[in-house]
């Protein structure tokens, strides 16, 4: 059985937050699992890495909880999020401090080749 989550965020749409809870969530309750679990943010997902960005995004729409929140309540479950270097051309590089690595194209390919390793893409 597999003991690691991959989570890719791509095609997630930061202009529609109700797409991005359901990540965030999973991510938080594999972390409390003890899964070893990591969201990985790329594409028009990797805006949400930027600060400003994912504060200014409330899940569910109108409620007081932001998408920033849910990606800080993963962490402190013990989920790491990682931005796809590429992913800094076109979004930038103030990132928040959630941020725990910059990763390759390569390094997400292994990773999700890995036998040990499931991968769920949104």
């Amino acid at each position: 059985m597999a003991d690691k989550l991959l989570i890719v965020l791509m095609n997630t749409d930061p202009s529609n937050p109700s797409e991005l809870g359901t990540p965030f969530m999973q991510a938080s309750v594999a972390a409390a699992m003890e899964y070893d679990v990591e969201v990985l943010l790329t594409g028009r997902a990797g805006e949400l890495a930027n600060v400003g960005v994912a504060e200014n995004l409330h899940f569910p729409t109108g409620s007081k909880k932001t998408v920033y929140d849910l990606m800080c309540d993963a962490v402190e479950a013990g989920a790491k999020l990682k931005i796809c270097a590429s992913t800094l051309e076109l979004w930038g590089e103030n990132l928040i401090p959630e941020i725990d690595e910059t990763v390759g194209a390569a390094y997400i390919i292994s990773e999700a080749m890995d036998d040990d390793t499931v991968t769920f893409t949104y």
